[in-house]
């Protein structure tokens, strides 16, 4: 059964910044989520009065300082050869309070940081994430709220960089502010992320695609609603693939299983075994009886035994639901897959064929699925007649459809093309709803569509 654990971190004060007022609030909340209903093994909570973590050794505590701080990941990670987590294992890192860049890295200010002497008072968002990466688990999740203004700070907030093998939540842009709700007593990133992960039903929040979703709409809202200058959430998702990881299993369904499956006889294709039994792993917890899952793995065993006979160590196309097998395919001949229903699933809340885009794709006829796509999307907002969409058309947009275009684009792409692609390029380069010329402008030339500036 997978493991999962916590860290939760939340700085009201500080020696040499200016207070905060929430953040411990937070911090506290989250850790009440996460012990009360999504039932973690372990959280390791850190505020200015929470109790001592007890190990076998001794007692580390868990004041927010960059001592305290330093050496409880030390103690917890360092050993790399007998790592606590697992392939399949979850470890999340929650953190409320300030944040800095500083000579081209993200920093998180704890409790006696000194803004004067911050590479060897803070603790570097790269050196967090490292130390996570030796606790064996295969999902770490970074919730990081620290970009809260100090009432003066100049520059950029955390945000610029990229963490190789995690999934990171920002609460907004490096260049905007992480505000803090006097009617709600809680940031409203906080605030909208537990509401999230709160969601039951069809609409739950039980992917990181999902759950990034639902933040870049609701924080807005909230700010908007309070008379705060709006800030938008991001995600970073490293690799790319990781957007599709499963947060919360008791939400998850079957259907949530099937990006993951996608992704895995991908790894598989192109004899990334490792990557590919850690993403069957991850299916058989949402699906424990996966037939897919449980021949894959099979076969990734035979793989790595050269005496197996060829025919069994060859990666076939996903089964039907009744689970009899599909033709035996050899791993080179799936790149991209053969266009069959067994792939993506062509769901449309308003009854689109989506065959035609899948098989162009599939192909990798480019230009004639890009126009393509323009038809389906007409036609999923009745507006093939006029031939453009208006923003009303983009604002309602049937998800189910949008969903299914951006995974027919990201899959047989191999996640260079797809509306989920465009967007982290966009907002990485700091765009919102609100219309910026010189954003639209990078963005243009980030993905081809300017020339020598035009």
């Amino acid at each position: 059964m997978a493991k999962n654990w916590a860290i939760v971190i939340g700085i009201n004060e500080y020696d040499s910044l200016t207070p905060l007022k929430y953040a411990k609030t937070d911090a506290e909340a989250m850790k009440n989520w996460l012990e009360e209903e999504a039932k973690f093994d372990r959280i390791f909570l850190f505020t200015e009065d929470s109790p001592n973590i007890t190990t076998r050794k001794s007692s580390i505590p868990t004041k927010p300082t960059f001592g305290c701080l330093r050496r409880f990941l030390r103690a917890q990670f360092e050993d790399t050869k007998m790592p606590p987590l697992s392939a399949g294992d979850n470890l999340w890192f929650f953190f409320a309070g300030h944040g800095c860049r500083y000579g081209d890295q993200d920093y998180l200010m704890l409790e006696d940081s000194d803004p004067g002497d911050v590479e060897y008072t803070a603790i570097s968002v790269n050196y967090v994430t490292q130390r996570l990466g030796r606790s064996g688990a295969d999902n770490v999740v970074l919730f990081l709220d620290a970009c809260r203004d100090d009432g003066n700070r100049g520059g950029l907030g955390i945000g610029m960089e990229s963490h190789k093998g995690v999934i990171t939540f920002y609460s907004c842009n490096a260049n905007q502010k992480s505000w803090e709700i006097d009617e709600l007593q809680h940031g409203s990133f906080t605030y909208a992320l537990l509401e999230g992960l709160r969601i039951q039903g069809e609409r739950n929040c039980a992917t990181v695609e999902r759950l990034d979703g639902y933040l870049i709409r609701r924080i807005p809202e909230i700010n908007i609603q309070y008379n705060k200058i709006i800030q938008n959430p991001y995600l970073k998702a490293e690799p790319p693939y990781k957007m599709y990881f499963i947060l919360l299993k008791q939400y998850a369904t079957i259907r949530d299983a099937e990006s993951l499956k996608l992704q895995a006889f991908r790894a598989e294709s192109e004899e990334n075994f490792e990557l590919a039994k850690q993403l069957w792993i991850r299916v058989l917890i949402v699906s424990p009886a996966d037939i897919d899952a449980i021949a894959a793995i099979e076969r990734i065993v035979l793989k790595n035994n050269p005496k197996a006979p060829q025919d069994k160590r060859e990666a076939p196309i996903p089964s039907d639901k009744s689970g009899s097998r599909a033709e035996v395919i050899s791993p080179q001949s799936i790149s991209p897959p053969p266009p069959t229903s067994k792939t993506i699933p062509l769901e449309s809340e308003v009854g689109v064929d989506y065959t035609r885009l899948r098989d162009l794709l599939a192909k990798q006829k480019w230009k004639e699925a890009d126009q393509e796509t323009l038809q389906v999307m007409l036609k999923a907002t009745k507006r093939v007649i006029e031939g453009w969409l208006r923003v009303h058309d983009m604002d309602n947009f049937p998800c189910q459809d949008l969903r299914t275009i951006d995974r027919l684009w990201v899959y047989y792409s191999n996640s260079r093309f797809g509306f989920s692609v465009q967007k982290k390029i966009y907002q990485e380069l700091g765009g919102t709803r609100k219309y910026n010329k010189q954003i639209w402008e990078n963005f243009g030339d980030q993905v081809g569509w300017r020339v020598d500036g035009k």
